[in-house]
């Protein structure tokens, strides 16, 4: 009597379908007589680590087989293991979505102030990119190297939230202002980050990832020197106004005898008219940030102005006007409060032509003394 012949149990098969992609769990010959089968106890995906937690995501029998799609995007480049386990049916399968080949375009536009010699209680720095970046990385990104002695320890402030404005390509860095402070204890334990005489070279290290995850496509170091501190106040009475023509769009201009904090230079001043409605124009910064440029979307027409200028503007050490950053319990305080704000005046076209003043009536002659008789 011949045998019935017995065809072999095909083993159960993982697979990956789809995009985004989908687990799929098939060849199980269990799975489809059950009528109400418990599919997270026999199925999960994980990171590929030891103890890692399954992820979640959204279960079905489809064709007699068992789908998974993950709740969350997989990550490129990071390890998965899925799972699958039922009576005697055992199966395992490893999964990594390949990273993408990036090719470096990212790189550091500029670094504010761009002077070459700034104060040695210089507050900050501006470091602006050509493409967003990527966040918590500037503590080990960020080197600040002095001439013959090496990299200088903690220079700035470590706070845990990274100060990026909205679009995440420009990073401010502020210097600890404990040791920049007279008086208090860092400043006095360790000192200012920089030397006054001394060279320094700030790095932005080509290691550090943009948004895409793709490193800097260079390398950028910016040079200077540390200049004697400075602790004076802004005197508006040392800025000078160039102003415009009228019925052109000639630029109004204000020179100041020293660089200003770059992003409040551009923010903090305002062009207004005779009846306080803001001017609309554009603004430009030059001269190593000693030059203010405004230039109007409109011709100028013939009349006052003024440039108001809020209390906020500093100097590249924190310095306003009317009030130094830094001061020293030693040095003489103003008691006079700083105002929110100063008005810088100008006129555009000929100044109207002062009423003229009748002038006074000239005074009656004296009487002439009497004549004494001579004798």
């Amino acid at each position: 009597m011949a045998g019935v012949a017995a065809f072999p149990q095909l083993p159960v098969l993982i697979s990956v379908v789809g995009n985004p992609p989908a687990f799929r769990v098939s060849q199980s010959s269990i799975l489809p007589r059950l009528g109400n089968p418990n599919l997270p106890a026999m199925f999960h995906l994980c990171v590929d680590k030891p103890d890692a937690p399954p992820l979640p995501g959204e279960y079905s029998v489809e064709g007699g087989a068992l789908m998974f799609r993950p709740k969350y995007p997989l990550e490129p480049g990071v390890g998965y293991r899925a799972a699958f386990s039922l009576l005697n049916e055992r199966a395992e399968f490893q999964y990594t979505i390949p990273k993408p080949v990036v090719v470096p375009t990212t790189t550091v536009d500029r670094i504010y102030p761009s002077t070459a010699s700034i104060p040695e209680n210089q507050l900050k720095f501006y470091v602006h990119f050509s493409a967003p970046m990527s966040k918590g990385e500037a503590a080990k990104r960020l080197h600040l190297i002095e001439e013959g002695a090496g990299e200088v320890k903690l220079p700035f402030l470590e706070i845990a939230e990274e100060l990026w404005d909205r679009e995440f390509k420009r990073l401010t860095i502020l210097f600890d202002p404990g040791r920049i402070k007279r008086g208090l204890v860092p400043n006095q334990e360790v000192g200012m980050a920089l030397k006054e005489g001394r060279k320094y070279t700030l790095v932005v290290d080509a290691a550090w990832p943009d948004a895409k995850g793709a490193p800097l496509k260079t390398e950028f170091r910016k040079a200077f020197a540390a200049a004697p501190a400075d602790r004076t106040p802004l005197e508006p009475k040392t800025w000078k106004l160039l102003g415009p023509s009228p019925m052109t769009r000639e630029a109004v201009v204000l020179d100041f005898p020293e660089p200003l904090d770059a992003a409040l230079l551009l923010r903090f001043i305002d062009v207004a008219d005779s009846k306080g409605g803001l001017v609309k124009g554009s603004v430009a910064m030059d001269n190593d940030e000693s030059r203010w440029i405004f230039t109007p979307a409109e011709p100028w027409a013939e009349g006052k102005y003024s440039l108001e200028v809020l209390a906020g503007l500093e100097d590249l050490a924190g310095n306003r006007v009317g009030r130094a950053f830094d001061v020293d319990k030693f040095d003489e305080v103003s008691r006079q409060p700083a105002a929110e704000s100063h008005s810088i005046p100008f006129t555009v076209g000929t100044a109207p032509a002062p009423v003229a003043t009748p002038a006074p009536a000239p005074a009656p002659p004296k009487p002439a003394a009497p004549k004494r008789p001579r004798k």
